[in-house]
């Protein structure tokens, strides 16, 4: 039952920023259409809707990055990812010989 839980929880985690991506692209998408379509309405004055848009933008951004930031460490962990995205091996530093005078 421990187990079921848990990997509920994980679908969560995971489902819950993609609703956010999706929202955020509908939010863009309907500013972008009502802008256009007000062109064709001549009693309307055509005006973007720049903060709802930027709203949209930011909530797609927020869930596409945790999305993709996760399916990248969990492609480092097995091991799948080219060379070009695996982690940086820091160099280690050699202390210079120390000179007494």
């Amino acid at each position: 039952m421990k187990l079921l839980i848990t990997r509920f929880i994980a679908i969560l985690i995971l489902v819950i920023p993609g609703l956010f991506a999706m929202k955020g692209f509908i939010m863009m998408k309907d500013d972008v259409y009502n802008y256009i379509s007000m062109h064709g309405d001549d009693t309307a004055t055509p005006v973007f809707a720049w903060l709802h848009f930027g709203g949209g933008l930011l909530l797609f951004a927020a869930g596409m990055a945790f999305l993709g930031g996760w399916i990248l460490t969990r492609d480092r962990k097995r091991n799948y990812v080219g060379p070009r995205f695996k982690e940086k091996k820091k160099p280690t530093q050699t202390q210079p010989p120390k000179t007494t005078s």
